[in-house]
């Protein structure tokens, strides 16, 4: 029988199952990997599932300590598991594991969980080698150990390679499960948000992650003139962690040595420089010294590659994490008025910074996630395939289009030069309407597309806008069946 999802964890209805599964299965060794970015709750929710009485398990937090004090550590929390506080001691850790192993199979915690475990394998690299041989007894004698175990951490370049090439945990695991932001519907439902505007604004602040929201104490504002006023006074003040947090996030990836050139790196991409030599031409350095530095941000979910989804040309990098990108655009830019308790006046210079380089991208960014999330049940009617951007040469305009949103149908594969087109739309996150100008663009892009062979001729046609549409747009588009019009409220479905 699988443990019921706790009332107090909210959304994850399929990380709990999977857990749950994982924690029930009869089957013995198991192994498991849990991982995802700082903040998305995966603590809480391991806890949760060890607190279950059908799970009974052993959560460990590890923290940054030597090893002898991890190996003390260890032992205690399983002492006052077992009911005999501080009679354990182990020299190794494959003595400790082993003695916590041989409990689950004379029917103590039927689940160990080792949280941030890149903390451990600092001091302790032997580690994964020590849960392999683990493993291997517990498969070739299963009635000697339980070996039900988890391994959990934030440190996703640590934690992608457990299971990676000749790692000695390779092909043990039968849980990888990554803990990712809640979608921007479920983030404002989890902050309790009720504008769309406010959401939408906040969004561009904290993405999905979870656990900002127990670093601030005061609510987000009911109405959106009051964001800069909330942002600068009770979000990032000098005495909150968040005005830090971009410095904190690097900090924790072992692989990041030299913040400085990294945190140029991240810089450098959010004010557009998208490619290696971009990237180069503004740190003075040749593209080639990138390749390291970007892998390492990529591994660690700091970026991401996006790339023409109608044709094969360069992928460009992006920022993934929002409050990365707001640190980057305006909180180091202007770290001292923070510093000085005048956020709230920062935020407003910051304004044009604000409204054109993260409401703008990252208004295109939830109009993506909405047509692969909620077109297929809300306009669409069919499950898309992958969704991106594309750029459009038109020989006999002698221009090139952009077109902030490409559904291609299911099935077809991003880049390819004969894909079928579902949907193709525009967002705008300026102050105006949308009117029948932005309809008949749309209109001649799809066609120029048909011109030049992609088959696009029966793609949808949606505008998306942050400020609603006029009248004589609404009315065209109510007379036709493959245009729809996508305003905040819609896309947050209010």
């Amino acid at each position: 029988m699988l443990a019921d999802k706790p009332a107090d964890v909210f959304d994850r209805e399929r990380e709990w199952e999977a857990l749950a599964e994982f924690a029930a299965a009869p089957r013995l060794p198991r192994l498991g990997i849990v991982s995802g970015r700082r903040r998305q709750g995966k603590s809480f929710l391991l806890r949760r599932l060890c607190a279950q009485p059908s799970v009974n398990g052993m959560y460990l937090l590890a923290q940054e300590q030597t090893r002898q004090v991890a190996l003390r550590q260890f032992a205690d929390a399983l002492s006052a598991q077992l009911g005999v506080p501080g009679s354990l001691r182990f020299d190794d850790w494959d003595g400790a594991l082993r003695f916590a192993l041989r409990q689950q199979a004379s029917g103590g915690a039927r689940l160990l969980v080792l949280d941030e475990f890149p903390y451990l394998l600092r001091h302790s690299p032997e580690l994964p080698s020590v849960i392999q041989s683990l493993y291997d007894d517990a498969r070739d004698d299963p009635n000697g150990l339980g070996m039900r175990l988890i391994l959990c951490g934030s440190a996703l370049s640590v934690m992608t390679e457990l299971l990676s090439g000749q790692h000695p945990l390779r092909g043990r695991a039968v849980l990888d499960l990554s803990l990712r932001p809640f979608d921007y519907r479920d983030a404002a439902r989890y902050w309790g948000i009720a504008d769309p505007e406010v959401a939408f604004e906040a969004h561009a602040v904290f993405g999905g992650t979870a656990g900002y929201r127990d670093l601030v104490d005061e609510p987000p504002p009911d109405r959106v003139e009051g964001m800069a006023r909330w942002l600068g006074r009770h979000v990032f003040s000098p005495s909150r962690t968040l005005l830090t947090e971009t410095e904190y996030l690097l900090r924790e990836d072992p692989r990041i040595t030299d913040r400085a050139l990294y945190q140029s790196v991240l810089t450098a991409i959010s004010v557009g420089a998208g490619t290696p030599s971009k990237i180069g031409s503004i740190l003075g350095r040749p593209d080639r010294s990138l390749a390291h530095p970007l892998a390492v941000l990529e591994s660690g979910g700091f970026i991401r590659r996006g790339g023409d989804v109608l044709r094969q040309r360069g992928a460009q990098w992006q920022l993934v994490d929002p409050i990365v990108r707001l640190n980057e655009l305006v909180l180091a830019p202007r770290r001292s008025e923070f510093e000085e308790h005048r956020g709230e006046a920062a935020l407003r210079a910051a304004e044009h910074t604000i409204s054109a380089q993260i409401h703008g991208p990252h208004f295109e960014e939830l109009c993506r996630q909405w047509t692969a999330r909620f077109a297929a049940e809300e306009a669409l009617g069919r499950v898309p395939g992958p969704v991106g951007s594309a750029v459009i040469s038109d020989q006999r305009g002698k221009t090139r289009h952009e077109l902030d949103v490409v559904a291609l149908e299911a099935g077809e594969i991003s880049g390819h030069k004969n894909a079928r087109v579902a949907l193709i739309g525009e967002a705008k996150s300026t102050r105006q309407p949308r009117t029948n100008a932005d309809l008949a663009r749309l209109d001649y892009l799809r066609g120029l597309l048909s011109e030049q062979g992609t088959a696009a001729a029966g793609a949808m046609i949606a505008l998306f806008s942050r400020n609603g549409f006029d009248p004589e747009l609404r009315r065209a588009a109510a007379a036709r069946k493959d245009v729809a019009l996508v305003d905040l409220h819609r896309l947050y479905g209010y």
